[in-house]
This record gives C-alpha cells, structure tokens and sequence, in this order.
C-alpha cells in the first residue's frame, strides 16, 4: 500500500489513455489528488499516464473499463474498491470524470442503427449508468465531471455530427438534471464541451490529415486548436474545492472557437 494518508482525494478518470483524460489525469494529480485511470483498447497508454503522474510525485493506478457494457461495470466497481484499499487505503473516491468516448461523424443519410447504438452506448448510456454505479461511492461535497463538445452549441454546427452530437447534448442536459437530484449530498455535477482539440479521437485525424489543424485553427479566436492540457486544466478545477459553488454547469472550453 501507498504511504499517502486515506485523506487524500481520489479521482476515476475515465478514457485516460491519451487526449484530454491523460490531460485531466495529470493535472489533477498535480493539484495534490490521487488518480485512478481508466482504458479500454490501449493498456500501454494508460501505463504512460500512470508513469507521468508517478514521475512527478503522483499517485495513480490503471484499471480497465468498457465503458459502452454497462454489464461490466459492477465488476469495475468491485476491482476499483480494491485498488482504492491497496494503492491508498481508502474507501471511497472525491471525484468522477465521465471521459472515455470516440469521435468521428457520420452523415445522416449513411447513418445505421448500429452505428447510432454505438454512440448511444458509449457517449450517453455508459457515462450515466457509470455515475449510477459508482455514486455510493463518492463522497458527499464530492464532483462529477462529464465531458461533453462545442458540437451541442449553435455555431459549431458541422454536418455529419448529428448522432454524436444528440449524444453528448443530452449527456449535457443529464449534468444539469444530475446536478439537482445530487445537490442534498453538496455533489457538483457540471459538464466541460471542448472545442476542436488535438487527441486521437477520429482514428487519430490530427496525424493523418494535418491539413485540417489550420483551418480549425483559423476558426478559433487565439489562432490555435486545443491541447489536452487546456481541458485537462478546466476539468482539474471543477473537481476542486475550487469551484465549490459552480454546479449544472456546461463549461465551454474552446479557445473561442466559431464566435
């Protein structure tokens, strides 16, 4: 077991192999707090974001999750209340960001009913039956944190995103709802919609087209897309006792993107 004190904060972190969990992952254990990072597809990146975290003095361990098989999760459940008692000694978690997810879009005419499962699944079912899970679990004046997309908002609206973004809107809309029902255990639910920002999500679309990077960029208001960290950064705060007064939020991180 870990030196660190059963009073530390503890934080599930879901999607952080790489992109804007890894982000989040980082930065909040550089704000003193415990991660537990989740993956599915990519073990050897969450072993990256454990080692970073260690690196600098943090806490954290990895554990997997599928966050589309809501069937897993009370096994997840049982493995992460083992690794609370092994890594820290403790019982229960400050903190949940709902992270893991894909990009990608789909045209309208092309989209099939598996295919708009598969975002309902992952990007709106799994995260709420998720926080259903593990809410015994977080402690009261505790914070969830969902990550949802600029993609929900007017004037970021490209074709092609209609299923992901009727996802990530009502995942959104669930924050502010969640928000209320949880306020009599003082638990802030918000949500945080990135903008165009540089992850592997769209079968890594950064690396492979380029291209794409400055037009996006052209469209922001400080010239560039966003990096992990800049979200990472934004999600960090709204699990501190920092935002302790912000809750039902949905926070736009866009660097001004399509004002």
């Amino acid at each position: 077991m870990s030196e660190q004190t059963t009073d530390q904060k503890i934080v599930v972190v879901t999607g952080a192999s790489s992109g804007i969990g890894r982000g989040a992952a980082v930065e909040i254990a550089a704000r003193g707090m415990g991660v537990v990072v989740t993956y599915n597809a990519r073990p050897e990146g969450a072993a990256r974001t454990v080692e970073e975290i260690r690196g600098s003095g943090g806490t954290a361990v990895a554990l997997p999750l599928d966050i589309g098989r809501t069937d897993t999760f009370p096994a997840f459940t049982n493995a992460l209340t083992d690794a609370l008692a092994d890594e820290w000694g403790a019982e229960r978690i400050h903190a949940l960001v709902n992270n893991a997810g894909f990009g990608g879009g789909m045209s309208f005419e092309e989209m099939t009913e598996d295919a708009f499962d598969d975002y309902y699944r992952v990007l709106l079912r799994g995260p709420y039956f998720l926080t259903q899970a593990l809410l015994p679990l977080i402690d009261d004046g505790g914070a969830i944190v969902n990550t949802s997309s600029s993609s929900v908002r007017p004037g970021d609206t490209e074709p092609g995103y209609s299923g992901y973004a009727a996802m990530k809107g009502g995942l959104a809309t669930a924050t502010r709802y969640l928000a209320k029902e949880l306020s009599g255990r003082s638990i802030r639910v918000n949500s945080v919609s990135p903008g165009p920002t540089r992850t592997r999500l769209g079968g890594n679309a950064f690396e492979q087209y380029p291209e794409v990077i400055d037009a996006l960029a052209a469209k922001t208001a400080f010239g560039r897309i966003g990096e992990p960290s800049d979200i990472g950064k934004v999600i960090a705060f709204l699990v501190s006792d920092d935002s302790a007064w912000i809750t039902g939020e949905d926070i736009l991180a866009t660097g001004g993107y399509a004002l």
